[in-house]
Formats: C-alpha cells, structure tokens, sequence
C-alpha cells in the first residue's frame, strides 16, 4: 500500500519539476496596461488572459523553442519565437491594428471610386448614372475637381495639362489608345464599358512611384473580381443595342460585353451642327475570363472596337468646306496574375498587348497610321508588418508608330521604334494610425532620346481626428514625346513637371469635404514652328509653364432623404510656352474657373431616379485676329444643364432617359479666322460651337437570370 500511495506523490513531484512558467505584463504605447489580452503557446493549449494591471502568468510543461502568440480586438497581434526558459517575466508593448477604416490614408492629388476604399468620392455606378456622364466614365470624372471642361473633345484635361498628359491603365497595365479617334469639334468616347469596372483610382497629380511617362495624371481602372452570379444583360437604346452575359464554372468565369452604335437614324430625326455623309458607327466587344487560385486570381481582358464615320468639315477658308473621314480599328488586350507568395510577399505581373490602325482622309490628303506597342511588368510587395510595406517593380514598354502620307501624287512613309524600361520602389510607413508617409523613387530609360531620368515621390499624412486629415505629396514626373512628333525628332528630351500638393479631407456620416491645394513647374516642354509637326519642322525642348490652382469637392448623402449630389469647383491658374506657342500663354483647353453641380433623388412612389448635372466653365482663351497679340480674348462661358430620369420598370429592368443641355445654350470654345481681311481690314470669323445643340437619349436595359435587383444599381 505505501507503494502505491507514493507512486502518484513521485509523478506529481516530476510533473511539478518540469513545468515552466510564462509571466508578464502588457501595455500599449502610451504604457497603460492591457486587459483581457490573449496569451498563449501556439498549437497548445497553455494559456491565459492579463488582469487589470496588464498581468499574465500560466505555467506548461513544453520545452525548448516555442512560439508564443498575444492577440487583442484593436492592436497588433503579438508573436515571440523563443526558448520556454526566457519568457519569463516579459514586457511586451502593443500597437493598435491599422486598417482602411481606423487610419490616415494618403490622398492627396487622388481620387477613387469604390465602395470599400475610405476616401471613395464616387460609386462605381455613378458613372452610368450621372446627367452629363452618358455611359462614359470619362464623364462622369469630368465632374470632379482638377479636370478641366472641354466638352467639344471628350478627353480628360487635368491641372491645366493637354489630355495626352494623362495615362489610362487597366489593371494596372497601359492602355495605349483609350479613346476613339475624332476630328474637329466633334467629341470622343471612351472605348471601354464601365459595366466591366468595378473600381476607379484618378490622381490629378503626385501619384505613386509606380506609374510614369505621364506628366500631369493616371487614371486607374480595375476589372470586376468573380462574380457571384451568372446573368444575361440586354441593352436596346436611340443610337444602338449592347448585349453582355457572364457565366461561372468552379473556379472560373468569363464576362462579355458588345455593343452595336449607329447615328444615322439617330441624326436624321434630331438636327447636328455638322455636316455627315457618313453617319459615326461603332462596333465593339470585350470580355474578362477570371481563375481562382488558392492563394491568387488570374484575369485575361480583352477588347475590340471599330469605328467609322465621314464629315465636311467647315472651313471659313473653303466655301464648301472640306471631307474628313476616319476609320479606326483597335485591339487591346492584357493578362494580369496577383496573388500571395507567402504570408508576407506578393506578386502582381501583367502583359498589355495594342493593336491600332487609322485610316484617314482629310480633303485630298490620306494618311494611314498604325501603332502596335507592348507593356509588361512585375510588382512584388513586402509586408512586414500593417506598419511597414515595400514595392519593388520594373516594366517594359516597346511601341511601333508608322505613317504612310498621300498628298498631291506624293507619298511619304515615316515612323518610330522605341522603349522605355522603368523600375520603381516604394514603402508606405505607417508611425501610428494617424501619421503615415510614402516613399519612392522611380528610373526611367528612354531608348529614342538614350537618357535615364530619376523621378523621387514622396506624400504624407496626419490625422486631425477621426474624421479629418491633411495630406502633402511632392513628385517629380516625366513623359516623353507624342509618336506624332517623335517620329520627326526622335532624339527629343523629355518632358518635366515637379507636382507640390496639399490636401484637406473631411469625410463623416455619409458626408466628404476635400480641400486640395496645388502647384505645377513644366520644364523642357516641345515647342515646334510649324502649324502642326511635319516634315522641316524645327523642334526644340525650350518650353516651360506653371499651373497652379484650389480644388474644392463636396458631397453629402445624407442631409435629405433619398437625395445624394455632389459639388465640386476649380480655380486654374496656367500658362505655358509649348508646341506652336509664340510666346508664353494660357492655352485655349484650360479656363479659369469650373463647377459642377450633380444631383441624384430617389421617389420611392414613382420607382424612379431623376437626376441633374449643371457644368460651368469660364472663358477659354483664343487668338482674336481683329486685336493685338496671342490668345488675347476669351470666349463666354460654358453652361450646360443636364437631366435623366431612369425608371424601374421591374426589379430586373430599366427605362432610362437623359437630355443633355436642356437650355439650349449656344456654346462656343473658339473661333476660325478667315486668312486674309476683308476691304476696311478686319478678319470674318466663324464660331467653332457643340456638336449638336442637345443630346436625346433612351435606353431601355434588362438583365435576365441571377438574383441582382436594379433597384441596387440606383
């Protein structure tokens, strides 16, 4: 018996022998102790929480080198790999978690539009549904603050930059020919439907080490992630018919979307201010096939558009004016992988391939243009922490520019092969949740020129309180010629503008207040001394200019019931001496003051949306032939009211209407003077107006199939 009763005295007397105690206290920064925290070995069971005072202890009979884990809601989990002997008496400090809701973010100079990211000032959908947008997304973020009016273009002018300063990515891969190809005052279009979008990132300035050749703006747009649902969507509108469908199978699935756009029928039932005889048709399709991996997604995007249409145009030169007719066919196409190599490291690769010929007939001279370019890259990301995250990338760019020209009998062929290889590295350092920086620099060599250009970026960030920060960015940015004048000057240098911006964002219960102050230095801009580039024409890098201005966004959704609007304004202050400049001015794309007003309400008995969008823009600078010097007048402003009203039929179908310019007023953005005055010496002019005094547009649309009600999609 007395064995038996000291049997169990000797195991618990080894027991107690070679158990281990784990001790310590925890606090946060400030050094205030932490209650409830979990302490714990990984993959045991040993364990307990602190006390008030911050206090832990547990004992275990583990030895040798474990991982002790310390997590609580709110801070940085905590891991020690060590031997079981030295984690006694611990002090450990914690750092509250950072996520997109609980930090500063960095956004000065940038805009995004998704419904996850903090500093979203546009939905995805407000592209569609916005008065003046169209469908285009384009116009939808010419109501934003830093963009510039220029409705008889189309294309994004920011910061008092020329709309080639922009440059357009999808998936984080360059899209080449973003828009299609027009002439005189008649407007372009984006080429891609926002249906495949379902988010937007648009820097009007001091944008990541990551993106370059762009000397005022990116604009950034990622395709739609899975789908959750398979669905058929049919489009029947006054100028055409769209047709999209997405099907899902396992781990993959694939979105297609064409679209069918002719005018004629269009044109010959509402008056235009110009003269077809060849009403503008369009044909377009694209489609997005997605992979899931365990730990990454593959998407392959890819889009064709054609698009065809003949004018006379006016000429106060010529009594009859004289024919132009263009005929684009385009390709793009890319393939991009991002996923997770580890725990810590992830990798984003891409290849964009581009395919663009035109066909152009301007009078009695042809041009034939083609452009076949290539853009891959690699991105890896470090995250060592939710403090602490580095880039490093590198990308190729290869471009193939050539023309052939017909003019009286005689036929010219000329064009370019160039590169550009950039790498970049960035880190986002986060001090606290209210104090983040980003640092990067980029390299950049041009193949045409052979220079090698460093460009540093650097943005910060402070939290006011919880609901206000300040940002500053600063970058150095370069771009190199447009292939219209490369080809001519290949060993041209590149251009340069240094970005410094300051920005103030407010942003609490569904309301968002951004201030953003700026200013813009060019230098080594291309100035020519020909009308246009061309052959015997002298170029030269003896440009420069400045624009500097205030940009003022807000948007409230929540002050009435079912009304959601937006007001944005920009004061511009610019002048520059590029291209034909004869001296140093404001060019006629840029004007001094722009708003715009948008509105959104929702009638819940009528089922419907109505919505409205005023854009105002002051005077843009012209040459009056009739007074002394250059670009020495201004037109009258710009003011266009816009409305659309889109019904619910159903929880699966919409009658959607919108009329452009309601008031019908007259705008003009510049003028043609007649080559030679008339007997008492003075020069005829004509006014060079809108497109079309209003735009009409019906659309009805229906998806068929899923569970998604349209009513979302308001």
């Amino acid at each position: 018996m007395k064995l038996f009763t000291l049997f169990p005295l000797l195991i618990l007397s080894f027991l107690s022998q070679a158990q281990t105690t784990i001790s310590g206290v925890i606090t946060d920064t400030d050094k205030n102790p932490l209650l409830d925290v979990n302490v714990y070995l990984d993959g045991t069971y040993d364990g307990a929480t602190t006390d008030i005072e911050g206090k832990f202890s547990f004992t275990t009979i583990e030895t040798g080198t474990q991982v002790l884990v310390a997590s609580a809601v709110g801070y940085e989990e905590y891991r020690l790999e060590a031997d079981v002997a030295a984690m006694g008496s611990l002090k450990l400090r914690f750092r509250e978690s950072l996520n997109e809701l609980n930090t500063v973010i960095l956004s000065a100079g940038s805009f995004s539009a998704g419904d996850s990211s903090k500093a979203s000032v546009l939905k995805p959908l407000d592209v569609v549904t916005t008065a003046s947008a169209v469908g285009d997304f384009v116009g939808a973020l010419q109501t934003l603050p830093g963009t510039t009016a220029n409705p008889d273009d189309g294309r994004l002018f920011v910061r008092g930059g020329r709309a080639e300063e922009t440059q357009i990515f999808i998936d984080g891969n360059r899209v080449f020919r973003p828009f299609t190809p027009t002439t005189g005052n008649l407007p372009t279009r984006g080429r891609f439907s926002p249906f495949l979008f379902d988010g937007i990132t648009f820097s009007t300035g001091g944008y990541s080490a990551e993106y370059g050749d762009a000397l005022s703006s990116v604009l950034l747009l990622n395709t739609t992630d899975f789908p959750e649902e398979e669905k058929t969507e049919i489009g029947i509108m006054t100028v055409g018919a769209s047709l999209g469908n997405t099907q899902i199978w396992g781990d993959n699935s694939v979105s297609v979307n064409a679209g069918y756009i002719n005018l004629e029928p269009y044109n010959n039932i509402i008056p235009q201010n110009n003269r077809f005889t060849d009403a503008f048709e369009s044909l377009n399709a694209e489609a997005v096939y997605r992979h899931k991996f365990k730990k990454g997604m593959f998407k392959a995007y890819s889009a064709f558009s054609y698009n065809d249409f003949a004018i006379i145009q006016d000429d106060i030169n010529v009594a009859d004016g004289f024919p132009v007719a263009i005929t684009n066919n385009n390709y793009y196409g890319n393939l991009n992988y991002l996923g997770d190599l580890s725990d810590s490291w992830k990798i984003e690769t891409g290849l964009s391939l581009a395919h663009d010929t035109n066909d152009l007939e301007f009078g009695e001279t042809g041009i034939d243009a083609s452009e076949n370019a290539i853009h891959a890259k690699l991105r890896l990301q470090k995250r060592y922490n939710n403090y602490f995250k580095f880039n490093v990338g590198a990308e190729q760019f290869l471009i193939n520019y050539n023309e052939d020209i017909a003019f009286e009998q005689n036929n010219f062929t000329t064009g370019i092969d160039y590169g550009l290889t950039g790498t970049f590295a960035e880190a986002e350092i986060f001090a606290s949740k209210d104090l983040a920086f980003k640092a990067g620099i980029r390299g950049d060599y041009y193949s045409a020129n052979e220079k090698f250009k460093i460009s540093p970026r650097l943005s910060a960030a402070f939290s006011l309180s919880e609901s206000s920060q300040i940002s500053l960015a600063y970058g150095n940015f370069y771009q190199i010629a447009q292939n219209n004048i490369q080809q001519y000057s290949p060993d041209l240098d590149t251009e340069n503008a240094q970005h410094f911006i300051a920005n103030f964002l407010y942003k609490k219960n569904n309301r968002m207040l951004r201030l953003e102050g700026y200013y813009k230095s060019y230098d080594n801009l291309i100035t020519f001394d020909t009308a246009v580039p061309q052959f015997g024409t002298e170029f030269s890098n003896n440009g420069d200019g400045y624009a500097s201005g205030l940009d003022i966004f807000w948007r409230d959704e929540k002050s009435v019931k079912n009304l959601d609007y937006w007001v944005s304004y920009s004061y511009l202050d610019t002048e520059r001496l590029s291209r034909n400049f004869t001296e140093s001015a404001t060019p006629n794309f840029a004007t001094d003051h722009n708003l715009s007003v948008v509105g959104k309400y929702w009638v819940d008995d009528l089922k419907s949306q109505v919505g409205l969008a005023f854009n105002y823009a002051s005077g843009r600078p012209f040459t009056n032939a009739n007074q002394e010097g250059f670009l020495n007048d201004k037109t009258k402003s710009f003011q266009s009211l816009d409305l659309n009203w889109a019904y619910l039929i159903d929880d699966q179908k919409i009658l959607y209407l919108s009329v452009s310019n309601v008031l019908g007023r007259d705008n003009v953005f510049n003028y043609q003077y007649s080559n030679t005055p008339d007997a008492q010496g003075n020069f005829d002019r004509r006014a060079i107006g809108q497109a079309a005094d209003r735009f009409f547009f019906v659309g009805f649309f229906w998806t068929i199939g899923g569970s998604d009600n349209q009513l979302d999609d308001l």
